[in-house]
């Protein structure tokens, strides 16, 4: 998928049922990252904004991640993507946002669009199931049972909307650029 321009981001609709909205949140806060990080040099995704160590690479691998780990794993009850699945987490829990140094600016953003592709096939099938009250097959970790569907995407608007006011940041800093 191309990385879209200022031209090219998905608009939310103002008057949408529940489902159509929450997904459109959700892609244009994707577009939203995808815009701060696109034509970017691989020496620019590994530049941080001190004190903070965050680049926008590491945040491009890290909401892979999310995605494959919320949807595929966390709603699926499947494993993560590659190269998720074979991680050692417990050596380095941040491992997303450190190894995504060495990682290109195509590799990252195949590896975005490949979990968001994924996550869609997962989304797609859940919302046919059981709609946005389907529960997660993996339980919370703090032993209050499953998310609902709902639950998953208003999480990932956030997190994903959290994330872009970082990308702001580090992408002004980089170059100038500012936006939406």
């Amino acid at each position: 998928m191309p990385w879209p321009d200022a031209l090219e981001r998905t608009e939310p609709p103002l008057r949408a049922d529940e489902s159509t909205t929450l997904r459109a949140f959700l892609d244009y806060h994707r577009d939203t990252l995808r815009r701060k990080a696109a034509g970017l040099t691989a020496e620019q995704l590994r530049t941080p904004l001190p004190p903070t160590t965050m680049t926008l690479g590491g945040l491009l691998k890290h909401l892979a991640y999310v995605e494959s780990n919320w949807f595929l794993v966390v709603l699926d009850g499947g494993d993560p993507l590659p190269p998720f699945d074979t991680v050692d987490w417990s050596a380095d829990p941040d491992w997303e946002w450190h190894s995504a140094a060495t990682d290109s600016p195509a590799d990252l953003q195949e590896l975005l669009d490949q979990a968001v592709a994924a996550s869609d096939r997962v989304l797609d099938a859940a919302l046919v199931q059981g709609g946005l009250d389907q529960l997660a097959a993996r339980e919370s970790r703090h032993g209050d049972g499953a998310f609902s569907l709902r639950w998953i995407l208003v999480h990932l608007i956030e997190e994903y909307a959290r994330h872009n006011g970082h990308a702001d940041l580090l992408r002004e800093a980089l170059d100038g650029a500012t936006g939406e």
